[in-house]
């Protein structure tokens, strides 16, 4: 199971109702930032998350929407936050922007507390966990190292309780050996097999994550068979040239990448501030039914076979859906 907190959802440039890209995905007992826009430390106290463990980003490319808000957040870890590390993954030219931007701005002749790692991204595994795995892959966009990237659990053999049970396995040892594989004998000498009460193997939540892209069809296989799909949608199909000259996806397009690559749920964000919500949702629903729009602070739950589970509401003090709704503006891609 992961965690979604939606922390910024615009496009571009800040909104009334949306900040600029950045999600913290919760993995165990880690937390990831995928994209830090500016602002987004101001949107993580707003959240109520915290800054606890929140302190592995990662890049999906060098456009400054997506990293200017490293500045402020590597500023306050410094001064305010105790973490003991700040672990930046990305592509060079992400990298060399936030090198420029933390060591000769933010960190101009400073020795920062704590050490900070830029590590240079590369298509396949990123981090190893202990019940998952983060991978990243390449996508097209302007410029070079761009990336998305997949959370994958570990797959898992469910303990059938009721069918040990029924059989007589007391809870105890004995139940932990089957889980590993090997039999047990029962005080009146029965031998249980580890078939008899571990279910076949089933594969752990797939999470991928994807933000600028201008292309679908070298991403169906990454998506495939996700439990949920987070890709950006900042353009609509009335604009579809425009779309395709900046590097970018139309809703009608995140939307069929849902269907060709059989996600359970299609999260959009990275959404234009020209464009209404309700317009977004229902062009990529016609296509995809199972589709949310992120708002800013929406936090979702993935559940393998299920997909997203909406964790709570907007915050109370969040615009209602007929606000957000109706919010419009000029686009800036």
């Amino acid at each position: 199971m992961f965690e979604l907190v939606f922390l910024g959802t615009s496009a571009s440039a800040p909104s009334v109702h949306r900040g600029l890209p950045s999600l913290a995905v919760f993995a165990g007992e880690h937390r990831y930032l995928v994209d830090c826009g500016e602002g987004t430390q101001r949107q993580i106290l707003r959240s109520g998350i915290g800054f606890k463990k929140l302190n592995r980003v990662l890049l999906t490319h060098a456009h400054l929407d997506h990293i200017l808000g490293l500045g402020g957040l590597v500023s306050s870890f410094t001064h305010f936050e105790a973490v003991e590390f700040v672990e930046i993954y990305g592509g060079k030219p992400a990298l060399d922007r936030v090198n420029a931007l933390l060591f000769s701005v933010v960190l101009y002749n400073q020795t920062p507390p704590m050490p900070i790692h830029m590590i240079d991204l590369k298509a396949g595994r990123v981090v190893r966990a202990k019940q998952y795995e983060v991978s990243a892959f390449e996508v097209y966009h302007r410029g070079r190292g761009n990336f998305g990237f997949t959370f994958q659990e570990d797959s898992h053999r469910p303990f059938l309780v009721e069918r040990a049970e029924a059989l007589g396995v007391p809870a105890g040892p004995e139940r932990g050996m089957l889980v590993r594989g090997q039999p047990v004998t029962l005080a009146d000498g029965r031998v249980i097999q580890p078939s008899e009460v571990v279910a076949p193997e089933e594969p752990g939540a797939k999470l991928v994550v994807i933000a600028d892209t201008g292309r679908t069809d070298n991403l169906i296989e990454h998506a495939r068979d996700a439990d949920v799909l987070v890709v950006e949608a900042t353009f609509l199909d009335e604009h579809a040239d425009e779309a395709r000259s900046f590097g970018h996806l139309t809703a009608s397009q995140a939307a069929q990448l849902a269907v060709d690559a059989n996600v359970k749920t299609l999260i959009l964000w990275h959404i234009s501030r020209r464009y209404r919500e309700r317009d977004v949702v229902e062009q990529a629903r016609a296509i995809f039914p199972n589709t949310f729009v992120a708002r800013d602070y929406d936090h979702f739950i993935v559940k393998r076979g299920v997909g997203a589970v909406r964790a709570v509401i907007p915050k109370p003090d969040s615009p209602d859906a007929t606000e957000i709704s109706d919010e419009s503006g000029e686009a800036q891609p």
